[in-house]
């Protein structure tokens, strides 16, 4: 019996370890393929979609951090799969002529494909249920990570601005996000970017 309930230890982690590669090598994605938004406005060097996820996770740490109310550790999950299904379909933006639904489709079929690789033992279900939280954006911990997104873009908009390394206006990402924060946090740190580009254009 104790042989048998080895052999069985043995083949849950073997298959666990190879759903986690094969997991963890669809997610390589994320860090070779470039923001579609930086590479329209011909920036030279855009950040990969995994650049743009990691700094987004520590935001949501730290404005979590500020608001005892927020869940930690939910928002951080939040940060880390929000983007998740990008490694499959690719990084669609509103100027790629695919409708919301469509892109809630093939993000979703992505989600539940990612769900069925990593099975019940590596949370599977869990990720797909986190992505849906993120995609309907009721939570308060939700509202943060659809606000820390435009904020993360906002922030590497102007960075980009003041290497000069774009051949196009990046106005729009300033414009498009403008008034659109759902939360004090948002908002407070929306000011704080738009100041201070407003200082360096004044100059």
């Amino acid at each position: 019996n104790n042989n048998n309930n080895n052999n069985n230890n043995n083949n849950n982690d073997n298959d666990a370890a190879s759903r986690a590669i094969n997991f963890l090598t669809l997610t390589r994605t994320l860090k070779t393929t470039k923001r579609t938004g930086w590479i329209m406005r011909g920036v030279h060097h855009p950040e990969s979609i995994a650049d743009h996820m990691y700094r987004m996770s520590l935001m949501s740490m730290i404005a979590s951090f500020s608001n005892g109310a927020l869940d930690t550790n939910k928002c951080i999950q939040l940060a880390l799969i929000h983007d998740l299904a990008e490694a499959r379909v690719g990084d669609i933006t509103p100027h790629c002529g695919v409708s919301d639904e469509e892109k809630h489709r093939l993000e979703l079929e992505t989600m539940e494909y990612i769900s069925a690789m990593l099975g019940p033992l590596l949370g599977g279900e869990a990720i797909v249920k986190l992505w849906k939280e993120y995609e309907e954006g009721i939570t308060e911990e939700a509202k943060l990570l659809k606000d820390l997104d435009k904020i993360e873009m906002i922030l590497q908009a102007q960075e980009y601005e003041e290497e000069g390394s774009h051949e196009k206006s990046l106005d729009q990402f300033f414009t498009s996000t403008e008034g659109k924060w759902k939360t004090e946090i948002g908002r407070a740190w929306a000011e704080e970017i738009v100041s201070r580009r407003k200082k360096k254009n004044d100059e």
